[in-house]
């Protein structure tokens, strides 16, 4: 795919995946994040007054979380939904972000703005990880710092995200977003624009009423399970729930009949050149 077409399959497969996760309520998802951003801001650490940017920051978790620090806060999504209650959000806690509708692959921030470029669960997602990598590299200050909190080939995120491929296929030619969680795959993505790179596991937990309830939380609010809910055959689709029960399963952590789901996932801080 280097003929000069690239650039037209990645924004065939962006709108494909704005759609999808337009789809359903990804706040319902996020609330389990919040400890991945409390975790990434402390060390990304933030100072009051410096310009922080939450790259496809989703309903905005990690840009309220760093706003409690009093910097001075923008959120990206290409998804405007997802715009408007990230700003709901905000308005509520009393707290000012700059919460605009924009791709994370062609960013509409000048060169070297922010001093904290930071991402949960989010830029990992999107169809030209190169280009994405540029991109939050370039509008990052030399010196700044790049935190992201992203999933990992193992553990649930692995074998969750394995459950929805064997049903519903992933765009050709577009790398996985585990890719992320390697430490090979971030130094082909960041190596040559960044002083440093360093990555810890970390353990994230969710927590739902039961086995069922959490993969009825993700079949109802949670885009990419409903889209392959409504593409696979109908005589899939138990096969499907089922296999997503199993992962849930092999992760809970509870014994008394509620779950909590032990999820692994990588935080990484980079230091740009």
């Amino acid at each position: 795919m280097n003929n000069g077409t690239q650039s037209t399959d990645y924004a065939e497969v962006t709108e494909r995946q704005r759609e999808t996760w337009g789809t359903g309520d990804f706040n319902e998802i996020a609330r389990q994040n919040v400890i991945m951003a409390e975790a990434l801001c402390a060390a990304a650490d933030p100072h009051p007054g410096q310009r922080v940017l939450d790259i496809a920051c989703g309903s905005g978790t990690a840009a309220l979380v760093a706003e409690r620090r009093y910097c001075e806060v923008t959120g990206i999504d290409y998804v405007s939904g997802l715009i408007e209650r990230a700003k709901t959000r905000a308005q509520a806690n009393g707290q000012r972000i700059d919460f605009r509708v924009g791709d994370a692959q062609d960013m509409p921030f000048p060169d070297n703005r922010f001093d904290v470029v930071l991402s949960v669960y989010g830029v990992q997602f999107v169809a030209d990880q190169e280009q994405a990598a540029r991109e939050l590299l370039r509008v990052c200050k030399p010196g700044g710092k790049v935190g992201l909190a992203g999933p990992i080939p193992e553990g649930w995120s692995g074998d969750w995200f394995a459950a929805h491929s064997r049903y519903a296929s992933p765009p050709p030619g577009v790398q996985s977003p585990l890719r992320w969680g390697t430490e090979e795959g971030l130094e082909e993505l960041l190596e040559t624009d960044v002083l440093s790179i360093e990555n810890e596991q970390r353990t994230a937990l969710q927590y739902y009423r039961s086995i069922d309830h959490a993969v009825e939380v993700f079949s109802t609010y949670f885009g990419p399970t409903i889209r392959a809910l409504e593409e696979i055959d109908p005589a899939d689709q138990e096969n499907f729930l089922n296999d997503l029960k199993a992962v849930m399963r092999r992760y809970n952590r509870a014994t008394d009949g509620t779950a909590i789901v032990e999820n692994r996932y990588l935080q990484t801080i980079a230091i740009k050149k």
